[in-house]
């Protein structure tokens, strides 16, 4: 089954679904891993197959700092790290750590559907914040402030999924301002910082956690492998040592210590920082790709605007139009999309939908494009 991807609700061949937001097959580098992963085993040690250190081994966290030193611009410290399974699990271990049934989480309005589950199972109440192509509106948050008092706010800053824009550096300031003031925690979600196609995107909140107001989430699924389960949370000394005393990593050590390991050594060998190379310059073509395709076939319909990193676009139907309702004749005609009431924590945004172009290349995005034209013809 060569050049398939295979995962939960994988679409029936011949089908070209724009929702699927993961990595193309040839996008998923299994020389790369080889190449890691012997050399790891060229030099391994029984020790290196046991539970590993809490907070993640050393020498990984040294090399993800490293790396991300170079990527954010920004000296990054190892002691600032705990390594996770995932941005997703990342998300579910803070909300056990630092939230209680019953309280309040600001989300953004439009956000991650996924997250919503993620935080609702521990019982959390979402209050969405709106956002513009700035970001989360700092204004309306500070309105919103007046009437909730949110234990945690959860942002996507650069790259947004699904609105594909980036947060403002002055929002980010502001944001920070707030947190401090209001005394609630910002959870930073931030898979797509290195994944920018042009300029860079503002500084990332990794790299303003000094005053124990901010987590910020990381992943290999966006940047190697989401097979890997494997990811990061970066935060200041006061927060990480809470997250150390939790019992589920007292009694099992480093959540993911073998795929660690992996990871570590394509850091150290270089072929991360090559990977992300080729990632940026195929995805800044399949963007093009995608909005020559959209400008062709539903430019008359919807509007949108470009994306400059990460993986989505974002379109906006007039209000009479409602996407979920397209999702029928998506599938006959062998296409598919995210319907934008999924991405609101109240189930609103019904006129708008999500397409990916990580997950297809440059003939299948045509194709399918020109199909999504034929389902709201």
């Amino acid at each position: 089954m060569n050049g398939v991807v295979t995962f939960d609700e994988a679409p029936p061949a011949g089908t070209i679904n724009l929702g699927i937001g993961q990595p193309s097959a040839d996008l998923l580098r299994v020389d790369l891993l080889r190449e890691a992963s012997e050399a790891f085993f060229n030099h391994a040690h029984p020790f290196d197959l046991n539970y590993g250190a809490q907070a993640g081994d050393e020498r990984f966290l040294e090399a993800l700092a490293g790396y991300l030193s170079g990527g954010y611009k920004a000296t990054v410290s190892p002691d600032s790290l705990f390594l996770t399974a995932g941005s997703s699990q990342g998300l579910d271990f803070v909300s056990t750590v630092f939230g209680n049934s019953g309280d309040t989480v600001f989300v953004e309005e439009p956000s991650y559907f996924l997250a919503f589950q993620i935080l609702r199972d521990h019982g959390l109440r979402l209050v969405g914040v709106p956002v513009d192509d700035d970001g989360m509106r700092t204004d309306a948050l500070e309105e919103l402030l007046k009437e909730h008092d949110p234990t945690l706010v959860y942002v996507i800053p650069s790259y947004h999924n699904p609105g594909g824009h980036c947060m403002s550096h002055q929002r980010r300031a502001r944001l920070m301002e707030l947190g401090r003031q209001h005394g609630f925690l910002i959870v930073a979600d931030e898979v797509y910082q290195l994944l920018h196609y042009h300029e860079e995107p503002p500084p990332a909140f990794g790299t303003m956690i000094d005053c124990d107001t901010v987590l910020s989430l990381g992943s290999f699924s966006k940047i190697l492998a989401p097979g890997m389960r494997l990811g990061w949370i970066q935060g200041g000394p006061g927060l990480r040592k809470r997250l150390l005393e939790n019992g589920f990593v007292s009694s099992g050590g480093s959540i993911n210590h073998y795929a660690s390991h992996i990871v570590r050594h394509a850091i150290d060998l270089g072929l991360l920082e090559e990977l992300v190379r080729e990632l940026r310059a195929t995805y800044r073509d399949r963007v093009e790709v995608m909005q020559e395709s959209l400008e062709a076939h539903l430019g008359h319909l919807a509007t949108w605007q470009r994306p400059r990193g990460g993986y989505f676009f974002w379109l906006r139907f007039d209000e009479s139009i409602d996407t979920a309702a397209f999702l029928d004749k998506a599938r006959e005609l062998q296409t598919g999309f995210q319907a934008g009431s999924l991405f609101s924590c109240d189930g609103r945004l019904g006129n708008y939908l999500r397409l990916s172009f990580a997950h297809y290349d440059e003939d299948d995005i045509r194709e399918g494009v020109a199909r999504m034209g034929r389902v709201f013809a």
